[in-house]
């Protein structure tokens, strides 16, 4: 089944705390954004008179955004992350990463809490009504994972189970709309999730096909049984609406970092651990801003 799924997924053709620099966390904030919270983001010249730039990623998402065993953050958003402090502001060390719930990114970005958001951000049309998104970085579509010994391969195997998604993501949209006879068991971080499916409280999850796979490939007794559902989507990185400075001035590294093949490099440090040979670069990097 498992190499079923990773001949589907090389077939696809789009697929709260705070940590400045590369430290250890410091104590979780108090409290994040007030829901509908709004504030002015800082431009492109107050960001670098600051010295410093705010980015939103993951902490419990590996291998895009999560906490080593040494305490330090890591993953695909990570590492460009700390390029976007090195080219803007002269060192990865400048970065001031600030972790961010599904749920909680857009409202981090109204709030100013954070300059930009790196947290694995699947672009829709609802959450451009909300946030600028810049230039594409990775290619997605939805999985599902679940125990060995009750594999839902199909999600008519989940009516009458209950199936765990991470609010705020596109799983639980998705699912909510074209699935709502499956009862959904939600939970506001990862970790919460996989705990979840570990202990038997739900029969299956859903988040990014990309992600399932990794942690079935590190958690045996586990298969992604649906590789893809829904729509293929791409992951970009996203600022505060209207704040064009910046927006520009990430697309413009984007386009830049593809001359260099940068994702791809990115790709090698973060994800082939992960992966292996089994997953193609091709299937989930986007270079230069441009979906092949």
């Amino acid at each position: 089944m498992k190499k079923k799924l990773l001949g589907a997924l090389l077939g696809i053709s789009m697929a709260a705390g705070l940590l400045t620099g590369c430290g250890s966390p410091a104590k979780d904030q108090a409290e994040g954004p007030k829901q509908g919270a709004t504030a002015t983001a800082r431009t492109l010249s107050e960001i670098k008179e600051s010295g410093t730039i705010k980015i939103g990623v993951f902490s419990d998402k590996n291998p895009f955004g999560y906490v080593d065993s040494n305490g330090e953050v890591q993953g695909y958003d990570i590492y460009f992350a700390k390029r976007l402090a090195k080219d803007l502001l002269g060192s990865e060390d400048k970065v001031e990463f600030v972790y961010v719930e599904a749920a909680s990114r857009v409202e981090y970005l109204k709030s100013a809490k954070v300059d930009v958001i790196l947290a694995n951000f699947t672009v829709t049309d609802d959450r451009k009504e909300q946030v600028d998104f810049a230039l594409p970085y990775m290619k997605v579509a939805l999985g599902v994972v679940s125990p060995d010994d009750k594999l839902i391969t199909d999600p008519a195997d989940l009516n009458g189970k209950t199936l765990i998604v991470v609010k705020g993501t596109t799983a639980e949209t998705y699912f909510s709309k074209e699935h709502p006879e499956i009862k959904l068991l939600k939970f506001d971080e990862y970790q919460e999730a996989y705990d979840a499916l570990l202990d038997g409280r739900g029969d299956a999850f859903s988040t990014d096909n990309t992600e399932v796979l990794a942690w079935a490939l590190q958690n045996k007794g586990f298969t992604v049984g649906i590789e893809s559902i829904g729509n293929t989507d791409t992951i970009a990185p996203a600022v505060q609406k209207g704040n064009t400075e910046l927006l520009e001035w990430i697309n413009t590294e984007i386009e830049t970092l593809g001359e260099e093949q940068f994702f791809h490099k990115d790709f090698e440090e973060t994800l082939k651990p992960v992966y292996g040979d089994e997953i193609h670069p091709e299937n989930l990097v986007v270079e230069g801003g441009k979906v092949e």
